[in-house]
Order: structure tokens, then sequence, then C-alpha cells
């Protein structure tokens, strides 16, 4: 690289993991001395992270390409992510994208972009590809920071084509993961986010998901743990121990997908409904106000208004904190693109609809059951006015006067008021200290 700093840009859609995986590489382009800017800025090299899972997820994806492209005329464009892996062809055949990277390879952006800067052709297909190969971040896109143990996906759900854009499952040996964990510590972060495409299948020389949980939890440090997304099949029922450990956030993001048995089997999930309301109903019946949140699919061929109707009463039934609702969307190559009796889109925005006021419902009176009670923030930012805003523990959303504190921070706050509604909720409260 030149002496002139080369300015970089990334934009990321999609799922936590992409996140990590963009922060690692913003970590070393800052370190390798490239200057990281806004993705609304000029810069030498744009790199979008992409996301295949749904039809809106493939057209933000392209809409992105084609900002970065118009707005950096002769820059470096990159595509990665799940995109670049489902359609590799077409996008390399895009005259306004410079290189598509595929998933695999996605940790190696770095020597590809240093390679074009000097001069020297290279082909992304003979990048280093190694889904492990991420370094622990420190310059980051957020406060906290997740720590990728797993990556890909045996499950095969009908409707899914994660296997193909993320391949097969793999787990990432604990001792490379426990050195992840401090060096991201040593960075300065205090909360650790674990993350993969299907963590609860993590399996390693014969360890599960619940050792490695348990080997982090036993690093020393001031920090918290949160889960980002579970299967309701993927761990035992000795996994609820874990979460009486000081560091664990009482949280996780459970997937249901439908409130349907005979939903469920059409998609081919490793879980019934029962399984699902036996987790619920273990942690909650040690933690009564732990916070699980979910995602739901509406609208999957041949879903009758009966099992929508489940879906919907399972929303009410579990609480949930928040909900993702998702449309279903057609995903070439599945098997679920081959089912009979599609749902038009004009009953799938409907239905989508009222499993999101019913969600919006459940996590207005979950907010609201913490009004009274206190919360270990991690501040995540303060406005000009003073006001901090950060995640309680519960991953409740909190805002309060925190003019004179830090950034990244824990501090106590008892909680007064709900604000808003739905995703834009949040609580309001008194800094404690």
């Amino acid at each position: 690289m030149s002496s002139t700093k080369k300015r970089i840009a990334f934009k990321t859609l999609g799922c936590r993991l992409n996140q990590y995986e963009t922060d690692a590489l913003v970590s070393d382009f800052d370190k390798a001395g490239y200057e990281i800017v806004d993705f609304k800025d000029r810069a030498d090299v744009v790199v979008v992270n992409t996301c295949t899972v749904t039809n809106q997820s493939d057209q933000k994806s392209r809409n992105t390409i084609s900002q970065a492209a118009r707005n950096n005329e002769g820059s470096v464009v990159v595509v990665t992510g799940c995109m670049a892996n489902n359609y590799k062809e077409k996008l390399e055949g895009e005259e306004k994208i410079t290189y598509v990277v595929e998933n695999n390879r996605k940790g190696s952006i770095l020597n590809l972009v240093d390679a074009h800067f000097g001069g020297e052709v290279m082909h992304p297909a003979k990048l280093h590809a190694d889904v492990f190969q991420f370094h622990a971040v420190d310059k980051s896109l957020h406060t906290r920071s997740a720590i990728k143990i797993q990556d890909g996906c045996d499950n095969f759900c009908t409707f899914c084509i994660i296997p193909s854009v993320r391949g097969r499952a793999t787990s990432r040996p604990i001792p490379d993961i426990i050195e992840n964990v401090k060096d991201t510590l040593a960075n300065g972060f205090k909360e650790l986010v674990i993350t993969g495409v299907n963590i609860g299948r993590y399996d390693w020389e014969g360890k599960r998901f619940e050792d490695v949980l348990e080997a982090i939890l036993n690093v020393e440090g001031d920090f918290r743990v949160r889960i980002s997304s579970l299967e309701p099949d993927g761990f035992s029922d000795d996994m609820v121990k874990l979460f009486a450990h000081p560091k664990m956030t009482p949280h996780l993001h459970l997937c249901l997908q439908s409130g349907s048995d005979k939903v469920l089997l059409r998609m081919r999930r490793m879980y019934d409904y029962a399984r699902f309301e036996h987790v619920v109903n273990l942690f909650r019946a040690e933690y009564p106000d732990f916070n699980f949140t979910s995602d739901m699919i509406v609208g999957f061929p041949d879903e009758s208004e009966e099992e929508f109707r489940e879906s919907v009463e399972a929303v009410k039934q579990f609480g949930f904190g928040h909900v993702h609702t998702f449309k279903y969307s057609v995903r070439r190559g599945t098997r679920a693109e081959r089912m009979p009796n599609h749902i038009p889109e004009k009953i799938k925005t409907e239905r989508s609809a009222i499993l999101r006021e019913a969600s919006e419902d459940c996590r207005d009176q979950f907010l609201n059951s913490f009004i009274g009670k206190t919360q270990t923030v991690l501040i995540e930012g303060i406005d000009d006015n003073g006001i901090a805003n950060g995640y309680g523990e519960h991953y409740i959303p909190v805002h309060f006067q925190g003019e004179g504190l830090s950034k990244n921070t824990f501090h106590k706050v008892k909680l007064i008021k709900v604000e808003g509604r739905g995703e834009d909720a949040f609580v309001t409260g008194e800094l404690i200290d």
C-alpha cells in the first residue's frame, strides 16, 4: 500500500454472524493502515457483506451493491457474504463489482485488496479458505463483540438455503475459542455474543455447546455473555444451570418458526411444539422473568388459517420479549419451493401484520413487567444531551441520564417508564450507580 491512506467503507446486511465477520475485517484493515469511513462517504474500497435468506434480503443486497458502486465510481467494490455464494456467477458478470468473495474466503479480503493496490492480479478463488481465520475484533462498528464458535448447518430445513451458502456444519476448537475470547476482552469489550450458524450443534472432540459456554464463563474478567440464537433441540436440560452464573445474561433468542406441529414437520424442523414449550417452562421455572425472543415465519406453503392461528397463540403463550416476523420467501433449490399450495402474497402480508401486532403486545407487556426493577446496563452511546442508551442483562433497551459517564461501562439503572411501541420501544430509567 502507498504512503497515502486508502479509505475503506463497509456495509453489512443480515445476521449477527455477518456483523461479527465485518467487525473482524474492520479491525484487520484498521491495523493495516487503511482509514475506515462511513458507508455514505467516498471511499477507495467498499465491502458489502450480503444476505440472501429471503427475497427481501436479496433485494436489499442488490440495492446496497448498486449504491456502493454508484457513490464510489472507479473504486474497488468487494461483494461477499451469502449472496456471493448463492449468485456467484451472476455477480461476477456485473461490471460494477470488482471482486466476489465467497464466505469461506471472506477472512482473506485484506490480502485481496492489498494485492489489488500493489498491482498484483489475484483471483478470489486463490485466497486462503478458512471460516475461522478471523482475528479478535479490536476496532468495531458495535459495542459488544461476537465470538464465532461454529459455522455451517446440516439440518436442511425445507425453506432454507444456509447449508448451500454457508456449507456443512463445522466447529471451532475450544482452545482457539478461548484465545479469541481473551484477545477480545483485552481489546476492551465488556459483552461477548456467542455466535455461529447453528451453535447448539457444536461438536469438537466430544465437547458440546454447554462445554464451550462453561469454558468461556471460566475466563477471568469483568464481562458478560449473551447467546445469539439457538434451536430448541440444540442443548440438554442441564444448560439451564449455567444461567445461574453471574456472567450469563437471562436472555435466549430461541427459534420457533411456527406454532403448528404440522407446519414444523413440513419445514423439517428438528423439534416439535412440546419441546419448545418444555425449554421455555424449564428456564422460567428457575428464572421467572427470563427473556425469550424468537423468529416466526408466516405463509409457509399450505399453511391453513388454523395453523396460522396456532402461531399467534404461541406468541401470546410464551410472552416473547420480541419476535422477528418473516413472510415465507421462496428460495431456489429448496424442497419448499416444490411444495404445493403456496400462499398468496396478500394473505402472507395480512398474516404478518396480525402476528406483528400480537408480538408487539407481548413486547409491551414484557417491558412493563420490569417497571420498578433494576437492570445492569452496558452503555452503547451518549447523546449531546447526556442521555445514555444501552441494554440491560435481559436485553431490554434502556435510556437514562448519563452525563459524565463513559461508553462501554456497566451501570445499575432503575426502570421507570416504557416509551414507544414494538421494535422502537425502550424504557427510561434512573441511574442508581
